[in-house]
């Protein structure tokens, strides 16, 4: 006889970009002489730039740093291969760009989402790269409300290192196979998939932007394009 499938008691969320429209709050920051298409193009690109630079950090075996510190290196990079763009910010507009990340509103679908899943009896927590003081800012300024939030300053490495997940279920004391990973990035959903958790992989515009959508369809256990039917397909698992 064949082992029951263990209950989901807890579901892990990427924050930014998955849970929260971090586009509107960056291009919103951004000098207004710039057209609108090129603010577009450069929050994007400055979105992947940070990415990549948390990604050769953990391939060098490097700690976790401020994302703060990352997103205003990265941003100073950019701009110096963007001449026609950089003039326009000085020291004081560049701080204003890195500060905005603290505040970013929440996509339409993830607050009914959230609530949806508390009420149906699920433990739902933040699992997501950055700083615990920029993970409570957000939670402010989007109205989110969690059981917990685990940042990569917390547990001392990024996602998506085996060491993050395994760390994250043990402190919430949950095995993988009763969890979710929810996440707007395939990284996040594949480590989450071989730490034995469960997927659903969000699509979000603003995110993944050089990943084959159609080959991701396939490689996760859910593939949605909002969350607003995010509790039902939980408790299907």
């Amino acid at each position: 006889m064949a082992a029951p499938i263990p209950k989901i008691k807890a579901v892990f969320f990427d924050f930014m970009g998955t849970c929260l429209d971090w586009h509107t709050g960056a291009v919103g920051v951004l000098p207004e002489s710039i057209p609108a298409s090129e603010r577009s193009k450069l929050a994007l690109e400055w979105r992947q730039d940070y990415f990549d630079s948390n990604a050769a950090r953990l391939a060098a075996n490097k700690p976790p740093e401020s994302i703060d510190l990352t997103l205003r290196d990265t941003l100073d990079a950019l701009l110096e291969k963007l001449p026609e763009h950089k003039h326009l910010f000085d020291e004081t507009t560049r701080e204003r760009c890195v500060v905005a990340w603290h505040s970013m509103p929440a996509w339409p679908d993830v607050p009914p989402a959230v609530e949806a899943l508390k009420a149906a009896g699920y433990e739902v927590f933040v699992f997501a790269n950055g700083t615990t003081r920029l993970q409570l800012d957000l939670c402010k300024s989007s109205g989110l409300k969690f059981d917990m939030l685990f940042s990569s300053e917390l547990l001392g490495i990024y996602k998506p290192a085996p060491e993050s997940y395994r760390k994250t279920l043990e402190l919430v004391n949950v095995k993988p196979e009763e969890t979710v990973m929810v996440a707007a990035h395939t990284a996040d959903v594949g480590g989450a998939k071989k730490a034995g958790m469960r997927t659903v992989y969000i699509h979000r515009w603003t995110d993944d932007i050089n990943e084959d959508m159609e080959a991701i369809k396939t490689k996760y256990d859910y593939f949605l394009e909002d969350m607003s039917t995010l509790v039902e397909v939980i408790d299907r698992f």
